[in-house]
């Protein structure tokens, strides 16, 4: 009896700090210019590529020949490719496609990477098969892993994101297995298991929530990781296939005309780099607003770099 009003009691404290810790994480988020002015960014490129339909002035596949390598106009805001395509129109739609690869890879490993980091922290024998495989995977190159995979399903969207979600699950699984081992320890977890709680409710409800944090931060970052990715690989012919526009294939079409028709290329990779800039940047906000203490230690490094720098000279 002593112990079940123990447990139930540090269950409320532990929900109690749960709240106020999340309390003072979103306002260290929003204090956080960083997070806050990635965050924006990343909402208008998703709004900007979700409405590329209406924002379009031209349809991303109609050819115009009289009109090829227009430079930038009123007519053609970002010019026109070699086929008199319109580029503003592709870059839209490319970047559409990209960041539906890019969440899509992010929210499918974020997935499996949970469930194999749980299991793998809470069952040693599981965690001996399932962490080797991952050790497996983790060893290749993300580049050459995802290239060899796509040369053997073939060039295609699903296929693309079924090769990056496989390529960024190790990853994933490494953070939550960390994570799971720590809170596994805690003491409100053997009170739980002393009052007999099923092993299924001890991971789901008590152990999930406390590695979802670093499972956000990783997951940002799988997101930028999986559209450069995407990138490379559609630039050297192994992701999507054209004529279907995405950044990487803008690219691999401009650079054989980058000295005469310069924003064939400057203005995908200008899409390209905002998008990867914009997730590291929120990714940087929320490590930092899920680990203040990481961030006071950073800014300490700094100074002592600077004293020592005006020391010496």
């Amino acid at each position: 009896m002593t112990l079940t009003i123990s447990a139930a009691q540090e269950g409320k404290q532990q929900a109690r700090r749960t709240s106020f810790i999340h309390s003072q994480s979103v306002r260290r988020l929003m204090a956080n210019r960083t997070a806050v002015i990635g965050g924006v960014l990343m909402l208008l490129l998703i709004a900007a590529s979700l409405l590329s339909p209406w924002l379009a002035r031209f349809e991303p596949q109609a050819v115009d020949v009289i009109q090829r390598l227009k430079p930038p106009g009123l007519k053609h805001w970002f010019g026109t490719d070699n086929l008199g395509r319109d580029v503003f129109s592709r870059t839209l739609n490319g970047m559409k496609i990209s960041i539906q690869v890019g969440l899509s890879a992010a929210l499918i490993s974020s997935a499996v990477g949970l469930v194999i980091g749980l299991y793998s922290a809470y069952y040693r024998r599981l965690d001996q098969v399932l962490m080797r495989i991952m050790d497996g995977i983790f060893a290749f190159p993300a580049v050459l892993l995802a290239m060899a995979m796509m040369a053997a399903l073939g060039p295609n969207v699903s296929n693309l994101i079924i090769c990056l979600s496989i390529v960024f699950i190790p990853s994933v699984a490494r953070i939550v297995r960390s994570s799971a081992l720590v809170v596994k320890e805690q003491t409100y977890i053997e009170a739980m298991r002393a009052l007999g709680a099923s092993q299924s409710r001890i991971i789901w409800l008590h152990i999930l929530p406390g590695t979802l944090s670093p499972l956000i931060v990783q997951g940002s970052f799988v997101f930028a990781e999986s559209i450069i990715v995407e990138a490379a690989l559609s630039f050297l012919g192994a992701g999507i296939p054209a004529p279907m526009p995405s950044l990487g294939n803008l690219l691999s079409e401009g650079k054989q005309f980058i000295y005469n028709s310069w924003w064939m290329t400057l203005f995908p990779g200008f899409a390209l780099i905002l998008s990867v800039l914009a997730m590291n940047w929120l990714g940087d906000g929320l490590r930092d607003m899920l680990d203040p203490h990481g961030k006071t230690k950073r800014k300490r490094k700094t100074k002592k770099i600077s004293s020592a720098t005006q020391a010496s000279s």
